[in-house]
């Protein structure tokens, strides 16, 4: 059996990081995670092949190869997801399709040859003994949540994972808290579901051998879900994996805010190599928070509690969130003012939308508000539901946001705030390769020559190596992010 496993495209988006990834002639920011851990559930038996849209092309040839195509796809990666089955059913390769897009809304995929939702590990057995019988059913999905102690590594020897910025690994599912908005609890539920310690060893083991040395990302929504393992078991054996092997990785990850109460825990993961953590502040307004039922945000100073995290040697980047019902007029000001206060770098701000799993869109159908699916894309100017606020009103504060954060003189002072209290943990350094070093040249070109940026530049260019040379890579690492938003928001 020949299955070519394929990654949609994604679009360019905050997340795609694709202005700034030609800087270090990457293709792409991440690999496909979930993919490569389906290859690894396939029979042994089987060809596989895995075409990543973000960093190949798909040929007729590919298509024709394979007995079937397999598709895993999250919402915002939708539009290439449509072209590439209208590709497959022209040349009649029949479709396998899994992943958020699919499980979170079926229907308009019911043309497909079969749908796998759910999580894996549960539906795809079902799906290939089917198979093996000559009878695969149209759709395969449970109630139930998978063990993911039976979770096999990921298998990265089908991918070049030199044309990433970054590998993945995961080590839990599913999250605590219960956010209206958020669809991880339908999709994954709210008991953390952990891998063993020896199941991420053994998959840092695996990316060693890949050759591969930088950054790798946890994409667990929640990293910090089971703190008593954390601190009792896992960190642990990463320090002592990152002893023996000199280092070779450093960690980022996505946390609650709640990590700040946590000295211990904090200190334990920058000694890990833990150095960037994404935390979902939302907004800074307690009646909004309230509302979208993020109790664990509320009743604290969010500023103080990012301070703590970054004090501790951890930066801190920052989702936020505008188009609440109680959000008042001086959302965006007040968004922008905690944004700068904070030294939030790479603060991404969105619309609030409601993905059809979650407990908001349940809300808003019932009051009449929801108008179309959401696309997964929630830095664009579209929302999938009438916000009480006027649109427009939203619209402009929402687009003034992004204009202030991201201008160059904003950003900028924004950056050297942060880089002037940061103490970097003491296995988080940035170490100086070939690949920094032409990234470093190309940064003096596009923004230090070309860009409108570059008075800004400079400035942060000699006051770091004058006064933090330490952290002169990160400085110019994220004088790069800098450019990669302004093209993305259009800033001039």
């Amino acid at each position: 059996m020949n299955i070519l496993l394929i990654n949609p495209k994604f679009p360019d988006t905050y997340w795609s990081f694709n202005h700034a990834l030609k800087f270090i002639r990457k293709k792409a920011a991440n690999p496909p995670l979930g993919l490569l851990t389906v290859a690894a559930m396939l029979p042994d038996s089987w060809k596989r092949k895995v075409v990543d849209l973000n960093t190949s092309t798909l040929s007729d040839k590919s298509i024709r190869w394979a007995d079937y195509v397999l598709i895993s796809a999250m919402s915002v990666q939708q539009e290439s997801v449509r072209e590439i089955a209208d590709r497959c059913q022209r040349l009649d390769t029949r479709i396998i399709a899994g992943g958020p897009l699919f499980t979170g809304d079926p229907e308009p995929f019911m043309h497909l040859d079969h749908l796998i939702l759910n999580e894996a590990e549960i539906t795809l057995p079902l799906f290939l003994e089917d198979l093996e019988k000559g009878k695969p059913g149209k759709i395969y999905r449970t109630d139930q949540f998978a063990d993911v102690r039976q979770t096999p590594p990921p298998d990265y020897s089908l991918i070049n994972v030199n044309q990433y910025g970054q590998l993945s690994l995961q080590y839990s599912r599913g999250c605590p808290f219960n956010c209206e908005f958020c669809e991880i609890t339908s999709l994954l539920g709210r008991k953390v579901r952990i891998k063993t310690p020896d199941q991420v060893i053994a998959e840092l083991d695996a990316i060693y051998r890949t050759g591969f040395r930088g950054s790798l990302f946890f994409v667990d929504d929640n990293f910090i879900g089971n703190k008593k393992v954390l601190k009792e078991i896992l960190l642990p054996k990463i320090m002592q994996w990152n002893r023996v092997h000199r280092n070779p990785f450093t960690f980022i990850t996505e946390a609650s805010i709640n990590l700040s109460d946590d000295p211990s825990l904090m200190e334990m993961m920058a000694a890990a190599g833990f150095e960037r953590v994404f935390v979902g502040i939302e907004t800074v307004h307690e009646e909004s928070l309230a509302e979208c039922e993020k109790n664990h945000n509320r009743d604290r100073n969010l500023v103080e509690s990012v301070r703590l995290i970054q004090d501790a040697g951890i930066e801190v980047t920052g989702g936020f969130i505008v188009g609440f019902d109680n959000d008042p007029p001086s959302i965006f000001q007040r968004q922008i003012d905690f944004i700068q206060e904070s030294g939030i770098i790479t603060a991404m701000v969105g619309l609030l939308n409601a993905p059809n799993r979650t407990r908001l869109y349940e809300r808003l159908a019932r009051e009449g508000r929801i108008i179309e699916s959401f696309d997964g894309n929630n830095t664009n100017l579209r929302m999938n539901f009438i916000p009480a606020m006027d649109k427009e009103k939203l619209l402009r504060g929402y687009h003034t946001i992004l204009q202030t954060i991201y201008s160059s003189k904003t950003y900028y002072e924004r950056l050297i705030r942060f880089l002037r209290n940061y103490k970097p943990g003491l296995n988080n350094r940035r170490r100086v390769n070939t690949a920094k070093i032409l990234a470093l040249f190309r940064s003096l070109l596009y923004i230090g020559l070309l860009s409108r940026s570059r008075v800004y530049y400079w400035k942060l260019f000699f006051w770091s190596l004058l006064h933090r040379p330490r952290l002169f890579p990160m400085a110019i690492t994220y004088s790069i992010y800098g450019y990669h938003f302004q093209k993305l928001y259009g800033i001039r």
